[in-house]
């Protein structure tokens, strides 16, 4: 019985050291997508669900970490701030910045942008004043709106606040999306900037050639041959996790976040700075 207590505590030491490791990490995750849609390759770095968190002092160790990746762009998938009233700003929109400067940066913004913008009643100016921040650096803030690179048509797309309700999931459909952005150029590289992962199949019925997705913050805690334990749903072992999944012929990136906020914790589980390698298909 002694033993069996002993290796129960030290299974928890190790388990309590993974979590403050990870939580205070983050890994570089590459992706490489093919299409004969492209004219010539492309390198993104994407980053999401920063929600204020800072490796090292203005984060210094994540901006080293991208001044060592070869990018045309940075991508921004959305909840780089949080959502709770009296948090701080600047640390986001300093980032923010600090990239602007490094790199062309086009942010679409997630559910907490959202949420603040929305509820001035209990966030105040906090959105106000973030964006006031922003506008004093050359950054594209996109919603529900394309812009052309080059070769590649960007979206971002900005659904509904309902779309994010935790007590029931409703159903996004292609004309949902189409009705918001349009309808995709069939014969150019379409790449959709998505928040919510869920929606995935409805996406992938609007016909992208690739989809970036966050939210989901990879689980919180990866379990071994299972996945991600919960969604910000509360939703038990969730599909989409984290990673490259396919449905109707789109693709979808789904990083796992590079911060966290209601479950302040991970576990296996550290976050994400993602780089998309783009191919020019060999016809």
């Amino acid at each position: 019985m002694e033993i069996f207590l002993w290796i129960i505590a030290i299974c928890v030491i190790i388990a309590v050291g993974v979590v403050i490791v990870d939580s205070n990490r983050f890994v570089v995750r590459e992706y490489t997508v093919t299409s004969d849609k492209l004219e010539r390759d492309h390198d993104f770095i994407y980053i999401s669900d920063l929600h204020c968190k800072s490796y090292g002092k203005n984060n210094c160790k994540l901006l080293k970490a991208v001044d060592g990746i070869s990018a045309e762009a940075i991508l921004l998938g959305g909840d780089m701030v949080t959502s709770k009233a009296g948090k701080e700003i600047d640390t986001p929109a300093n980032f923010v910045a600090e990239l602007c400067h490094r790199k062309p940066v086009y942010y679409s913004e997630g559910n907490h942008e959202q949420k603040i913008k929305l509820f001035t009643e209990r966030f105040g100016d906090m959105y106000e004043r973030y964006i006031k921040k922003l506008n004093d650096i050359p950054i594209k803030i996109l919603d529900n709106e394309k812009v052309v690179l080059d070769d590649i048509d960007l979206y971002a797309l900005s659904i509904p606040r309902i779309y994010y309700e935790r007590k029931q999931k409703l159903n996004l459909k292609s004309e949902d999306v189409k009705r918001l952005l349009g309808e995709p150029d069939g014969e150019r590289f379409s790449l959709l900037l998505a928040h919510n992962p869920e929606y995935f199949k409805g996406y992938a019925e609007w016909k992208p050639d690739l989809v970036l997705s966050g939210h989901n913050h990879g689980g919180i805690a990866t379990l071994p041959f299972v996945g991600g334990l919960i969604s910000p749903r509360f939703k038990l072992f969730p599909h989409y996790d984290g990673g490259l999944f396919g449905e109707y012929g789109s693709k979808m990136i789904l990083g796992r976040g590079i911060g966290s906020h209601t479950i302040p914790f991970r576990f296996l589980n550290p976050g994400e700075l993602i780089v998309i390698h783009l191919k020019k298909a060999l016809k």
